[in-house]
């Protein structure tokens, strides 16, 4: 297995904290309080229980104006279409969980921020599923007045890519900038509790080479927690996914690269193994005899002509990294990922080359 890693010499080390564009000063960290995991406070389920404790003491009256359904159970799009309704006590009660919600994000953020890693982060970029709704992208703005107000020089700002789409477009940035000079796609995947999602990602590279104009040409979706594959059964259809895309993106005239990115939960190992936090997908991943990259290299050995190069960093950088482009106004910057649990990654942007050059000569 160690020989099989060997693919990804000369394109980079996995989990690394140096990246093309950043430094990962750290990631997936994992704070506590009183309560438990200070994740578990701002989270997708952190949500709904506050919003079905507020209903509690109308239940008992029947006067609950959400109905009989608890909150996990009712969509982010109904609870968008209520904030705009005609029923003013359903968007209060929807407004007074959004306010509570925001209240808590506020509190994980300033408990970050005590952290030696995040104490001069000057933005947070906030993704994950949560914020693809009316009711997150609320919950972010709250959250981003209160500590504003509160003297924490910092913005909260969402996620500017679909956050299906943040985490396959992030993978563009763990590749070196070389490659897409020669190539004009990528195949990336991102990897989930519930769901796999592979993608051939467009670089847009010669119309923008800060990869802004990045976008994901074809994408495919396996929601394998309905399936409840076998570790190795995943890796068989994830390799299946990838050539499917590779036929699609040739037959379409891409020239697609010979490089495959992967987003995964947990704490990457340089080796590609996975030391923890990768408990909810199929299987035992955090073995150290289970190496995706070098599994993924196996099954498509070369693209074009070409051997295929795999990297794969925590899921919570690479949907950071998605937003690379827009950070450079700033020095340090991080994102929250709120779905499941609370993912985490704070970077420093590095300087290039050229722009040292550029200060140097300014200077003189």
């Amino acid at each position: 297995m160690a020989e099989e890693t060997m693919t990804t010499v000369g394109i980079g080390n996995h989990g690394a904290k140096r990246l093309p564009s950043v430094d990962v000063d750290t990631f997936n960290i994992e704070l506590k309080d009183d309560d438990g995991f200070l994740g578990d406070r701002a989270s997708k389920g952190a949500f709904q229980k506050i919003l079905d404790d507020l209903r509690k003491p109308l239940k008992k009256n029947g006067e609950d104006p959400l109905g009989e359904k608890v909150a996990n159970e009712i969509s982010k799009s109904s609870l968008d279409e209520i904030l705009l309704g005609d029923d003013v006590p359903a968007a209060a009660l929807v407004h007074g969980a959004i306010e509570e919600f925001a209240q808590e994000l506020a509190y994980v953020v300033r408990r970050f921020f005590k952290t030696k890693s995040w104490a001069d982060t000057e933005c947070i970029v906030v993704g994950g599923g949560f914020r693809q709704s009316r009711v997150g992208e609320l919950a972010i703005a709250r959250a981003d007045i209160i500590l504003k107000a509160e003297g924490l020089k910092v913005d909260l700002v969402p996620i500017r890519f679909h956050p299906d789409e943040a985490g396959l477009i992030g993978c563009l940035h763990l590749a070196p900038s070389w490659i897409f000079e020669g190539y004009d796609s990528i195949l990336a995947v991102d990897i989930g509790g519930t769901n796999i999602r592979c993608g051939v990602v467009e670089t847009a590279w010669k119309k923008s080479k800060d990869l802004s104009r990045a976008a994901v040409w074809k994408s495919d979706l396996w929601k394998h927690a309905n399936d409840e594959p076998t570790r190795e059964g995943a890796v068989k259809r994830l390799v299946k996914m990838l050539k499917d895309l590779t036929s699609a993106a040739d037959k379409e005239g891409f020239k697609l690269a010979p490089f495959i990115g992967i987003s995964c939960p947990g704490v990457i190992n340089e080796d590609g193994t996975i030391a923890k936090g990768a408990q909810n997908l199929p299987g035992n991943w955090e073995s150290s005899k289970f190496n995706l990259p070098a599994l993924l290299a196996e099954g498509i050995p070369t693209i074009g002509d070409h051997d295929t190069a795999v990297l794969m960093h925590n899921d919570g950088v690479v949907q950071g990294l998605s937003e690379v482009p827009f950070m450079q106004d700033f020095e340090r910057w991080g994102v929250l990922t709120i779905g499941t649990g609370l993912g985490n990654a704070r970077f420093t942007n590095r300087k290039k080359e050229k722009d040292d050059k550029k200060a140097k000569k300014d200077k003189d």
